[in-house]
């Protein structure tokens, strides 16, 4: 799970032209869902974000005080994007979790942010929507969190980790029968011998 945390005066949402959300100051946060992330990890990110000190306290010492600290609000954006892979200059997103199981996923992020902090300074977008984001970074302040890596379970592996994985066992694979007849010493008193060119008896054998 990826997410873009910026710190804001204020921020919105808009779609088909109406203005679906605001919050004043506090922070923005643009979401994106792997199709790997489990309950653990929606926990972590809730955790990180709500607990990130990118306010400054009452004596103007930077980087203090978290969101929760300040009692600022929250406004949260489902963004598939960022989990994107780009393939030459073209952007992949099959790293994302599709749509039909994110949109529960998201709404779960969105009960336990409200179950941690408060309720009603929690916003969001409309997930699967054609949105406009106005965000009104204070700073600026843009801060990227990651999940911690995902399981090793074989099944939850990535694509490129399984390449990875498959190479790495080629590697370490006994040589073949064949190959290990090419590479065993011969006999100097074995006639079928030679120097490798066809006919060449080997300098080894009697006259």
């Amino acid at each position: 799970m990826k997410a873009i945390i910026q710190r804001v005066t204020q921020a919105s949402v808009t779609v088909s032209g109406e203005q679906i959300s605001s919050i004043g100051r506090g922070i923005c946060v643009l979401l994106g869902i792997s199709l790997e992330d489990t309950h653990k990890e929606l926990e972590h990110m809730v955790r990180k974000i709500l607990n990130l000190r990118v306010f400054e306290d009452e004596s103007g010492k930077h980087w203090s005080k978290s969101v929760m600290d300040k009692q600022y609000e929250v406004l949260c954006v489902s963004q598939f994007t960022l989990q994107c892979i780009l393939k030459g200059n073209k952007p992949d997103y099959h790293m994302a979790m599709p749509a039909e199981q994110a949109e529960s996923f998201y709404n779960n992020f969105l009960e336990q942010l409200k179950k941690a902090y408060k309720p009603e300074l929690i916003k969001d977008g409309k997930f699967g929507a054609y949105m406009q984001v106005n965000i009104h970074n204070d700073g600026p302040v843009t801060i990227e969190l990651e999940s911690p890596a995902a399981t090793t379970d074989p099944k939850q592996l990535t694509k490129l980790e399984k390449q990875q994985q498959r190479k790495e066992k080629t590697r370490t694979k006994a040589p073949s029968e064949s190959s290990r007849e090419r590479n065993a010493p011969r006999n100097k008193d074995d006639p079928s011998a030679s120097s490798g060119a066809e006919g060449d008896v080997s300098s080894e054998r009697e006259p």
